[in-house]
């Protein structure tokens, strides 16, 4: 588990990894103090049990603050902030259920039409939290059975009590498709992006439109979503092996140290450790 010591003497350390019996699952497991995660999104969904401390989570609802025994749920996509909400920081197990894996115990349970989502930020149960952390042991220990199980009460859980059909985000229809076109464009020419006013020009709008229609799409501006997009996108190059400085510069980063950062920053884990716990799974 890596770990780094902080100059006020409080210790983070995080886990960042995937355990084989669990296909379509991400788990960390973390103690941060001082870090902060910038606006950020992810391509499956969040169920995160604050263990300790107090996490703030900026949603696009507002400012979310979690304590232990409650269950933080963010669905596919969705643009936020997390940092640490008390001066002892927090403490979280995580599950980051891919969209299959959700529609695969959504079918199981039936009830649910169309995509699922959903339909709180956070709820208060202390039995979900146990059985979250309960399904990082499971994992961390080897027991395939029991962390799938576990796995699958507690997103069955989830699903039952606080889900209904994805919500469709309000979107200013006029800038809706030129936002959709500037994200293809921004995933195609990822290393050499253009700048905001040649790509508003490229798609026959202005810059302050595009600007505008972006963020009401995507949460955050073209410069933002693209440094978030560009980890996403190291991060598939890591899961197959690639070496973190080829990584870097294939997605666009200047070199090794600016992957470095950001991905740490986004990810919670360095890189190389990330990079790890993969060939370790």
């Amino acid at each position: 588990m890596g770990t780094d010591g902080t100059d006020d003497g409080r210790r983070e350390w995080a886990r960042h990894w995937q355990y084989a019996q669990l296909p379509g699952l991400d788990l960390l497991r973390a103690h941060y103090v001082r870090h902060t995660f910038p606006r950020h999104a992810h391509d499956g969904y969040v169920i995160a049990a604050v263990t300790g401390g107090v996490e703030e989570i900026g949603l696009p609802s507002g400012t979310v603050r979690a304590g232990p025994g409650s269950v933080v749920l963010i669905n596919p996509e969705v643009a936020h902030t997390a940092r640490a909400g008390a001066p002892e920081g927090w403490a979280y197990a995580t599950l980051y259920p891919s969209r299959d894996l959700i529609a695969e115990v959504a079918a199981e349970i039936g009830g649910l039409r169309g995509t699922p989502g959903f339909t709180a930020d956070m709820v208060p149960d202390r039995e979900a939290s146990r059985a979250i952390t309960d399904v990082h042991r499971a994992a961390e220990a080897g027991n395939a059975l029991a962390a799938d199980t576990l796995l699958r009460g507690v997103v069955a859980r989830m699903l039952t009590r606080h889900a209904g059909p994805l919500p469709d985000r309000p979107l200013r229809r006029a800038g809706a498709a030129d936002a959709e076109r500037a994200r293809s464009v921004l995933e195609e020419r990822m290393a050499e992006p253009p700048s905001l006013e040649r790509l508003a020009e490229e798609l026959g709008t202005s810059p302050f439109a595009l600007l505008r229609a972006f963020r009401d799409r995507y949460g955050m501006p073209p410069h933002t979503w693209l440094t978030d997009a560009r980890v996403r996108r190291a991060r598939l190059l890591l899961d197959t092996g690639t070496a973190p400085a080829e990584a870097a510069v294939t997605v666009g980063f200047t070199d090794q140290p600016h992957l470095n950062r950001h991905f740490t920053r986004i990810v919670g884990v360095p890189p190389g450790a990330y990079r790890r716990e993969r060939a370790a799974g």
